[in-house]
């Protein structure tokens, strides 16, 4: 089935905002959805980013900022379970998701459907692959386990194209083959072109992708001196992603150096912006902007940033403001982070509400 355009956001993706309390079994709520995939980072003090989904389970966590293994110490849980509007919650010194008196954001997102692909059956991939998928929104989970054989692939049940796949090996402690690889299709021959969640670097050349473009069924793997994507019988899981109108966005703009930043047409008002440098001279963190957290209530410039790779609180910088702006955003600041003259950057976005609704196709209040 193709879809094309979302109209309520909201029952996809939603922002959690509070303050701990150090309890345990408490239930953080607010969303019109139940999570399949919870991305959690304290606010007002160092701490990790702790990844989360259905398909692991829920007391398993990931950290982007670290390359270390899945944890799953049923004694130090941070999310015990997903719940209808939201996440349950432990105090736990892994992910500081309950510390009290810390603020803490969670950024959560719907999938929903259970699939299970044996390859051998379907001749759909070469491994088999299992998780939950939202095709409305876009957006899949996929676990599989690795071979190490060369031009292996997996069934991502996304229903198109991915255009965003961030992986993670879960089972390795080797510093070769545990951090975060990421595709983005905005990357110039993006199949043999990685990022580094975890890292400040820009793109590199890969072949973890198998030098090969995913299709409408699967994604490509190779085993390569790094086989973070397909390292021996190690298990991995990715988060795969496309653009649905509406709803989301993943493409790239050029910076200018100017604090007159880069306007970037999504065609919604963003509530998340993800961006990261991929070319030019020197690194870059990535960085995450949102608009529940603006320090400005009501406030369509958002200065307020966390970074996916860095254990570092939450800073307020106007070098790094992002302007949601009713049909895409605008950079507002001069830092590298953001906008070096000439640097090209990808970003991923999620609405807060479209520029023109599908049903009715009238364009949404600017603000």
């Amino acid at each position: 089935m193709a879809y094309t355009t979302i109209d309520n956001p909201g029952e996809y993706f939603g922002t959690l905002l509070w303050t701990g309390d150090n309890t345990n079994n408490r239930d953080i709520t607010g969303l019109d959805f139940t999570p399949d995939w919870t991305w959690i980072k304290l606010r007002s003090g160092a701490g990790n980013n702790g990844l989360f989904d259905s398909v692991r389970g829920a007391s398993k966590s990931l950290r982007s900022n670290e390359t270390r293994a899945e944890d799953t110490s049923p004694d130090n849980k941070d999310v015990d379970s997903f719940i209808s509007g939201g996440i349950r919650i432990d105090q736990s010194s892994l992910i500081d998701t309950n510390t009290n008196g810390y603020t803490t954001v969670a950024w959560n997102w719907r999938a929903g459907t259970a699939f299970s692909n044996d390859a051998s059956s379907t001749s759909i991939g070469t491994l088999d692959s299992a998780g939950s998928s939202n095709q409305e929104a876009g957006f899949s989970i996929v676990s599989y386990t690795s071979n190490g054989s060369s031009n292996q692939s997996v069934a991502h049940n996304l229903g198109g194209v991915p255009e965003m796949i961030i992986s993670k090996n879960r089972d390795s402690t080797s510093a070769s083959y545990n951090y975060w690889t990421v595709y983005h299709h905005s990357l110039a021959t993006a199949n043999d072109k990685k990022l580094k969640l975890n890292t400040t670097d820009v793109a590199s050349t890969t072949n973890e992708w198998g030098d090969t473009d995913p299709t409408s069924t699967v994604y490509s793997l190779h085993t390569s001196g790094d086989g973070t994507t397909n390292h021996s019988t190690d298990k991995m899981i990715s988060y795969c992603f496309r653009s649905i109108k509406g709803y989301s966005k993943f493409g790239s703009y050029t910076g200018n150096g100017n604090a007159d930043g880069t306007f970037v047409y999504t065609g919604f008002k963003s509530a998340f912006v993800m961006v990261k440098k991929t070319s030019g001279a020197g690194s870059a963190n990535w960085v995450i902007a949102d608009t529940a957290r603006s320090d400005v209530p009501n406030a369509n410039v958002n200065d307020q940033v966390l970074y996916p790779n860095l254990s570092n609180s939450e800073e307020s910088s106007s070098g790094l403001s992002v302007d949601a702006v009713s049909n895409g955003f605008k950079i507002r600041g001069t830092g590298g982070d953001r906008n070096t003259s000439g640097a090209s950057y990808i970003y991923l976005a999620f609405a807060s509400s479209p520029f023109v609704t599908g049903s009715s196709a009238i364009p949404t209040t600017a603000r």
